[in-house]
């Protein structure tokens, strides 16, 4: 029996991967470590809490760490502080989870030589231009623009360093923009989304040209998949659907999904740092690996996630507010 430990297990996509994973794989042993803040939530987990064990925790903590490591055989880190205007506001917890707590994990599998694949972002390569194709590839140099990319690249950098110095058999993978269900309702779809759900108009940063690629969580999910099975040890895979759209895009077929006049938001000044666009080239993983993305338009995977955050109010409303009051008392608007 796989015993697989989950760091992050019950955060948005590490929850959406603990599901999948029960789903498509029941005789693995899974162990999920979630601290709990304000984007984990216990409730992420509901439908498969009597075929895991859940334990919460720091992954900053490395005698739990230690413990918990021991008993696996694959560590798959989700965790992370992840929300960007958060970073610019208070960047110690971004240090302390993203790169102490790699830390911890990268020591405990060095002593028990548990395979770890650590799970990163496309914003540690900081920006493209609007008006090129270029896309991000496994060598592109970093270069990150916020605390919360700053630390995801110390991060990387620490695994390759593990890697390279010890041995240790790890895996990355950098991801473009998730989007889909259970994901905290201060990321920029569920907030537009839930915002017009409730008679809040949408508000989106500057002139709303930024573009991010968005990648449903369930393609992210079987691309980790995939490298688990038979990536190689060492290396790094993009994992991004090729869908790219502009912030102002978005929220406009949000709108139109939910029967609103397409104009029915307001912009806001910028924040800053605010990368003008991100897009990765899956070819490695594609071609290497033979990802091919179930929601490659992402006008069904969005409206499939409308659908979901509709018909589960109960989940997001009193996080809604809670967010609602924050950014009232304290802008920005909706992160991208």
């Amino acid at each position: 029996m796989d015993r697989i430990l989950v760091t992050g297990g019950a955060g948005f996509i590490g929850a959406n991967f603990v599901q999948s994973s029960v789903r498509r794989l029941p005789h693995q042993r899974i162990t999920v470590l979630d601290a709990l803040t304000y984007a984990g939530d216990r409730r992420n987990l509901s439908p498969v809490a009597d075929d895991i064990e859940f334990v919460e925790g720091d992954v900053a903590d490395p005698e739990l760490v230690d413990r918990l490591v021991k008993q696996s055989d694959t560590v798959v880190h989700f965790a992370a502080e992840s929300h960007v205007d958060n970073s610019i506001g208070d960047p110690a917890p971004f240090i302390r989870t993203n790169v102490v707590g790699t830390f911890n994990l990268l020591e405990a599998v060095r002593r028990y030589d548990v395979r770890l694949h650590h799970i990163s972002t496309d914003e540690v390569f900081g920006a493209l231009s609007l008006d090129t194709d270029t896309r991000f590839t496994e060598e592109t140099r970093y270069d990150p623009s916020s605390p919360y990319s700053a630390t995801k690249a110390s991060s990387d950098h620490l695994v390759r360093a593990w890697t390279r110095s010890y041995g240790i058999a790890a895996t990355i993978s950098n991801c473009a923009n998730n989007y889909g269900p259970y994901q905290h309702v201060e990321k920029l779809i569920p907030r537009h989304i839930t915002s017009v759900l409730t008679g809040i108009r949408p508000k989106v940063y500057g002139a709303g040209a930024n573009v991010r690629e968005w990648t449903h969580v369930d393609d992210h999910n079987a691309a980790v998949q995939l490298i688990l099975q038979n990536g190689r040890l060492g290396d790094t895979y993009l994992i991004g659907s090729g869908q790219e759209r502009s912030n102002k895009q978005v929220t406009e077929t949000i709108l139109r999904l939910l029967h609103q006049p397409p104009d029915a938001y307001d912009l806001v000044p910028d924040r800053p740092g605010h990368d003008l666009r991100y897009a990765t080239n899956s070819h490695k993983l594609r071609t290497d690996l033979g990802w091919t993305p179930q929601y490659d338009d992402f006008e069904s995977g969005l409206a499939n996630t409308i659908t979901w955050y509709r018909e589960n109010r109960s989940w997001w409303q009193t996080a809604k507010l809670t967010t609602e009051a924050r950014y009232a008392a304290n802008p920005p608007p909706a992160n991208s």
